[in-house]
């Protein structure tokens, strides 16, 4: 029998993916928004794929700051458009 999948949806582009391929966006119990690596950091968590346009649509029309029931203050958003013009502009990547 294979083993399960979790399949998560990108708040930005909503495409469904497997959750490893996602990047996790995570609000902790002190209200802040980071980025969680591991993906299972305590707090409301939202799914961005690992694209520019994913996290600029994310940021810019308020899709991300929904999706975890917050405001997002301009230091967590910097940090966060920092994490995403990380990835590559490449469409193909």
């Amino acid at each position: 029998m294979p083993k399960h999948i979790p399949i998560r949806t990108c708040v930005a582009c909503r495409e469904t993916s497997a959750k490893r391929t996602l990047v996790r966006v995570v609000r902790g119990a002190d209200g802040r928004v980071t980025v969680d690596p591991t993906g299972k950091a305590n707090g409301r968590g939202a799914y961005l794929c690992a694209r520019p346009a994913c996290w600029e649509k994310g940021l810019k029309s308020g899709v991300l700051g929904r999706a975890l029931k917050t405001e997002i203050s301009e230091a967590d958003r910097a940090a966060l458009t920092a994490h995403g013009e990380q990835y590559s502009h490449d469409p193909d990547a």
